[in-house]
C-alpha cells in the first residue's frame, strides 16, 4: 500500500506540473461547458438545458481524462523510454497501471465536482439527488475509458502521432454520443455509429441517475455495453501493450 500511495502521489505531481496537459484534460471540459451553457437556453428533451449539457460534459470529461489522458501519456512515456526504465525497477507493472488509473479517477472526480459547481453557480443546474449512484457511475466510466485508453496506447505507434490519433477518435465520439447536445436530428447512419460507442451509454447512465432520479441499475443494457468495451480494451492491451519503444 505504501508503494502504491507513493506512485499515486508521483502520478498526481506529474499531471499537475504539466500545465498544457492539465489544461487540456482538466480545464477544457469546464471551458466547453461554460461556452455551451452560454449558447443553449430553455429546455432540451424536456429538461433544463444546463442540466442536459452538464450530463454531456461529465461524459466528455470522463473520455477526455481516462481515455485521451491515459493513451497519450502512456504512448509518450513508452516512446521516450520511461516505461522501459520503470519496468526495470521493483515497481510491479500492475501497481504502476493501477496508480495511473486511480490518478485519472481523482482528476475526473475533482472535475465532476467543479462541473456541478459551475453549473449550479452560473446556469442554475440542480445538484444530484442520488450521489452514491453517481459516484459509482463515475468510477465505472473512468474504468471503461481507461481500458479503452490502454488499448489505444497499445496500438498507437508513435509519440508524435498520439495526440492526433486520440483526438481523431475522441471528438467525433463526443459529437456522436451527445456530449455537445441532442443527437435526435442526426442522420440515421450517424446515430447508428453513436449507438455502438461506450460514451453514449455512459451518458445514458449518468442521465438516468442525474436527470431521471433513478438508481445505478436503471440502465442494465448500458452497463452491459460498457462492460463489453472494458473487456475488449483489456484484451487488446494484454495482447499488444509493450513497455519498450517501437521499432521505426
Amino acid at each position: 500500500m505504501k508503494l502504491f500511495l507513493h506512485q499515486l502521489r508521483c502520478e498526481q505531481l506529474l499531471f499537475w506540473r504539466s500545465r498544457e496537459a492539465a489544461f487540456f484534460v482538466f480545464g477544457f471540459p469546464l471551458l466547453l461547458f461554460v461556452l455551451l451553457g452560454s449558447v443553449y437556453s430553455g429546455k432540451i428533451n424536456g429538461y433544463p438545458a444546463a442540466n442536459v449539457l452538464l450530463v454531456g460534459m461529465i461524459g466528455y470529461g470522463a473520455a477526455n481524462t481516462a481515455f485521451a489522458g491515459t493513451a497519450i501519456t502512456l504512448v509518450n512515456r513508452r516512446e521516450y523510454g520511461i516505461l522501459k526504465r520503470i519496468r526495470a525497477t521493483p515497481l510491479p507493472a500492475s501497481l504502476y497501471l493501477l496508480s495511473s488509473l486511480v490518478s485519472s479517477l481523482l482528476v475526473f472526480a475533482l472535475e465532476t465536482v467543479l462541473l456541478f459547481a459551475v453549473g449550479r453557480i452560473f446556469f442554475g443546474a440542480h445538484l444530484p439527488g442520488h450521489v452514491a449512484s453517481l459516484v459509482v457511475a463515475v468510477l465505472i466510466g473512468t474504468t471503461v475509458f481507461a481500458a479503452v485508453g490502454l488499448a489505444a496506447a497499445a496500438l498507437i505507434r508513435s509519440a508524435e502521432g498520439s495526440s492526433a490519433v486520440v483526438n481523431f477518435i475522441l471528438l467525433p465520439m463526443a459529437f456522436l454520443s451527445g456530449s455537445f447536445g441532442p443527437t435526435r436530428h442526426y442522420p440515421g447512419f450517424l446515430r447508428a455509429i453513436g449507438d455502438a460507442l461506450p460514451l453514449k451509454y455512459f451518458i445514458d447512465l449518468v442521465k438516468a441517475i442525474y436527470l431521471g432520479g433513478h438508481g445505478l441499475l436503471a440502465r442494465p443494457g448500458a452497463l452491459g455495453v460498457m462492460a463489453a468495451w472494458t473487456a475488449g480494451g483489456i484484451v487488446v492491451a494484454l495482447r499488444r501493450f509493450g513497455w519498450e519503444p517501437r521499432e521505426r
